[in-house]
């Protein structure tokens, strides 16, 4: 890392000295250890990384500072659960439309929906669980925290007399597979639709 005045520079950007002297942004890496010196510009060893989610830095024995525990659980808690009703909203409409008018929720979406529920108590447990910062980092850094239950895209019923359907669902509407004029067409009990293909 280097130093002009205390201040660190980037190497790849343009800066002055003091005395109003201008530099592009290439000088730095184009200049020897003695033209850098010359101007006033040291270099230091970069400062040691730290995740500054769990802490403020390392202090003058070299050891990590952390924030405080109780303040981190609940922030993680928050996080935790916003992160599951990010996962969940996109299919909130479809349990709507069930209360709504009686249009049945897919069964695979449901039990997706309540894996989800299910996780985030259970990470949400494990984050409240934690005793020191250096735990509950461990944990949510980990790669169990990161893993979520994955919705599976619905199996095509079998159909009763053992033969295959063409059948596709668009919406809820089941419609016999075939184009006409770019059109398909199809129908369900008592509806008729149809998808235009441009």
């Amino acid at each position: 890392m280097f130093l002009l005045n205390g201040q660190p520079l980037s190497p790849d950007s343009p800066f002055s000295t003091p005395d109003g002297t201008c530099y592009p942004a290439n000088w730095i890496r184009l200049s020897t250890p003695e033209e850098r010196a010359a101007i006033g510009i040291t270099e230091v060893p970069d400062p040691r990384f730290y995740d500054q989610r769990f802490y403020w830095g390392y202090d003058a024995e070299g050891n990590l500072i952390p924030k405080d525990h109780t303040q981190l659980v609940e922030q993680w808690t928050g996080q935790t659960a916003t992160t599951a009703n990010t996962l969940l909203s996109p299919s909130d409409w479809q349990l709507v439309r069930q209360v709504d008018n009686g249009t049945p929720a897919d069964t695979n979406l449901k039990n997706w929906r309540q894996d989800i529920r299910l996780s985030c108590n259970e990470k949400i447990t494990k984050i409240k669980a934690t005793t020191s910062t250096d735990e509950l980092a461990a944990y949510v850094t980990g790669g169990e925290y990161f893993i979520w239950p994955q919705l599976n895209p619905p199996q095509p019923e079998d159909s009763s007399d053992g033969s295959s359907s063409d059948a596709v669902v668009f919406d809820g509407i089941t419609s016999v597979a075939g184009i006409v004029n770019n059109t398909l067409v199809g129908s369900s009990d008592s509806v008729v639709d149809s998808v235009v293909f441009n």
